[in-house]
Order: structure tokens, then C-alpha cells, then sequence
């Protein structure tokens, strides 16, 4: 009874692992979307894509995490006065997906 339990328990974790998963990939790729929509790609680079005028962006993710990236993409000024990053009038929600694009940058 308390092993049908505990895979049952094991069994729920990891469904909820995958559904989350699915979910953050998902996102990511909302974000690499965004990327492109915005015009991101007209000044920086993930990979390939884009155009090499300001800072690469393909290992962003290795230095700073989502939440951080949401600040920035919020406020660049705030965050650093000195950029020459202009505030980018972005919904919400392209701002949670292109941070989860851009920390997902390794």
C-alpha cells in the first residue's frame, strides 16, 4: 500500500516536470518570436540570427537569469545609464517570453 502510494507521488512529480517543461520550451520559443517581431535581431545576434551592431546575446543566459533580463528589458536606463539600449515600448508578455529566450541562451 505505501509503495503504490509512493510511485503514484513519484508518478505525479514527474508528469508535472514534463508539463513544465513543455511549458518552458514553449515559452522559449514565444520568445525567440518576439526576438524577430520586435526587431531585436537588428542590432544584436543569437547564433546566427541577427545582425551583429550591438552586444551578441548567444550565451546571455550564462551570465544572467530571467528575472534580470525582464528588469532590463523593462528599463535599460535605470538598470545601466550609461547604455545606448533605448527603452522598447514591449508588452508583458514579450517581455516574460523574451527573457526566457534570452536566459535560455547557455
Amino acid at each position: 500500500m505505501i509503495r503504490r502510494l509512493l510511485f503514484a507521488c513519484i508518478a505525479v512529480v514527474v508528469v508535472s516536470e514534463a508539463a513544465g517543461a513543455q511549458e518552458s520550451a514553449a515559452l522559449v520559443e514565444e520568445g525567440r518570436r518576439a526576438f524577430v517581431r520586435n526587431g531585436c535581431h537588428d542590432c544584436h545576434t543569437v547564433g546566427r540570427m541577427g545582425t551583429p551592431v550591438a552586444r551578441d546575446l548567444t550565451r546571455v543566459g550564462a551570465k544572467y537569469d530571467a528575472p534580470y533580463i525582464a528588469r532590463w528589458l523593462r528599463d535599460p536606463g535605470h538598470i545601466r545609464p550609461s547604455t545606448h539600449m533605448p527603452g522598447l515600448e514591449l508588452t508583458d508578455s514579450d517581455i516574460e517570453a523574451l527573457a526566457a529566450f534570452l536566459a535560455a541562451q547557455r
